[in-house]
């Protein structure tokens, strides 16, 4: 899907997966964005121009990987205010629906160096682990550890303090996580952890990207970006659903895109032009530009890259993922991500 747009560009229940952070943000009352750019750069400018939903967009490209202390860095170039200032990062594959302004107030009234949006997950193995006093401060950030202290994670909204991030080495690379949080905090600076239980998604995989994609739909978050109204299925401009097809569970119809009578979609992204013929079962699946899944295949699971053909009687199994232009010719043999 990343082969020919970033990932923060990926179609995202029908916009530009940023739109949606753009749309939060300014109804959160920012007025200004940097953009951090790296990979295919030029495409944010294209996607978004000077300025969406009420929010002047700037965009300062990183040349090469600076990581993401480093990224901030660079980025910071564009910055305007007082070094006392707050300064608001949010990462790029992310969905949040916490406060925004609630996040500020703390750090604010905290006189704080830098506030953490903090998630409370199931896993936190799988995320930096940060542990807090009762007070709310940051006592520890620990980096993806197996005996995680706390479920609370670093969700990927920080608030800075202009002067903090004047002090990150400039065109280097740094990581906030492994480098500036716990020098931070050894240091004895005020680090803050905000916790929202509103809802918190890493689409850093193709299955949670799906599953961000559906919610929205399905109205489980708030955006003011959603180019339609939520439901079980999104239909853009041009898409032709067959009243006898059956689409459920916020899938998105991409413009121009079909689905064919007789069918069955569900929680599913259809990328524009995509083509869902009579008789075939999509659940949980992608559909890149002008991908075609024949009468008779069934895809649970699975990534289909532009353009990519699934020929008749096959079955792609959870995970697999079809490379771009690939077309599967008719067969009765199963595909799984584990052969």
């Amino acid at each position: 899907m990343t082969i020919s747009t970033p990932k923060p560009l990926l179609p995202t229940a029908g916009v530009p997966f940023l739109a949606h952070q753009l749309a939060r943000a300014g109804a959160a009352g920012i007025t200004r964005i940097v953009f951090a750019t790296s990979y295919r750069a030029e495409m944010f400018e294209a996607a978004f121009g000077d300025e969406a939903y009420g929010v002047e967009l700037v965009y300062v490209d990183e040349p090469r990987p600076l990581g993401t202390g480093g990224a901030i860095r660079n980025a910071a170039q564009a910055l305007r205010g007082r070094e006392d200032d707050p300064v608001l990062v949010l990462n790029g594959d992310i969905l949040s629906g916490h406060s925004i302004p609630d996040q500020v107030a703390m750090h604010l009234k905290a006189d704080a160096a830098v506030t953490l949006h903090l998630s409370e997950v199931d896993d936190p193995s799988r995320f930096g682990c940060v542990p807090t006093d009762d007070a709310g401060r940051v006592t520890a950030f620990l980096e993806k550890t197996n005996n995680p202290v706390t479920n609370r994670i670093n969700a990927g909204s920080y608030v800075f303090r202009r002067s903090v991030i004047d002090t990150i080495p400039f065109n280097e690379v740094v990581s906030v996580e492994r480098e500036t949080f716990p020098a931070l905090i050894a240091s004895g600076q005020t680090v803050m952890g905000f916790v929202d239980p509103q809802y918190w998604l890493d689409v850093g995989t193709p299955s949670a990207f799906v599953r961000g994609s559906c919610d929205l739909v399905l109205g489980r978050l708030d955006s003011p970006a959603l180019p339609g109204p939520t439901g079980p299925v999104l239909a853009l401009e041009g898409a032709n659903v067959s009243p006898r097809a059956v689409v459920t569970a916020g899938t998105v119809v991409g413009a121009d895109a079909t689905i064919e009578a007789g069918s069955t979609v569900s929680g599913s992204v259809l990328f524009d032009e995509a083509v869902v013929a009579k008789g075939a079962w999509v659940r949980n699946s992608v559909l890149g530009r002008g991908a075609r899944v024949a009468s008779g295949a069934m895809l649970d699971g699975a990534i289909l890259g532009d353009g990519a053909v699934v020929g008749p009687g096959n079955e792609l199994g959870d995970g697999l993922r079809l490379w771009p232009g690939i077309e599967l010719p008719p067969t009765a043999v199963r595909f799984s991500s584990d052969v």
